[in-house]
């Protein structure tokens, strides 16, 4: 897998004051994008404003419903933290070159949480296709002490 960082969609925050995500009990997904796809972090909030997912053998559109998702608070650091399993394409055949964390739960206006663009392109052949999730969470609030 290549290198990536993480990075939360700016209007998150105001789909989660409008009450349009859960993240207890929605369904999150992970999409894979190509390189045509050039996230704004300050202007895109929901799935339609993302072009480029990819298409493959073994990838369905999108995407990959994340399992074992947690919200977890931490009163050491004052921080909530939302991870969930790495999503994994088994058996395909694909190249992707970034991936996008999403609510799939509303039926219209499908709001974005976060995004990676990956240093280069990744594919896989006939081959388990592995998006590695940050290893201290998809994302992490923190709130001033």
């Amino acid at each position: 897998m290549a290198n990536y960082d993480m990075k939360v969609y700016g209007l998150f925050a105001k789909s989660l004051a409008n009450k349009e995500v859960d993240l207890d009990s929605d369904t999150l997904k992970a999409m894979l994008v190509d390189a045509s796809y050039t996230p704004d972090q300050d202007t895109h909030q929901y799935k339609s404003h993302v072009t480029g997912e990819i298409t493959g053998t073994g990838y369905t559109a999108g995407g990959q419903t994340l399992s074992n998702v947690t919200v977890t608070y931490n009163p050491a650091t004052n921080s909530l933290v939302l991870d969930a399993d790495d999503p994994v394409w088994p058996s395909s055949t694909l190249t992707a070159r970034g991936v996008v964390i999403y609510d799939d739960t509303p039926s219209t206006n499908k709001p974005l949480i976060a995004y990676g663009v990956f240093s280069e392109n990744v594919s896989s052949t006939a081959a388990a296709f592995t998006v590695q999730l940050p290893s201290t969470g998809i994302l992490s609030l923190t709130a001033a002490s």
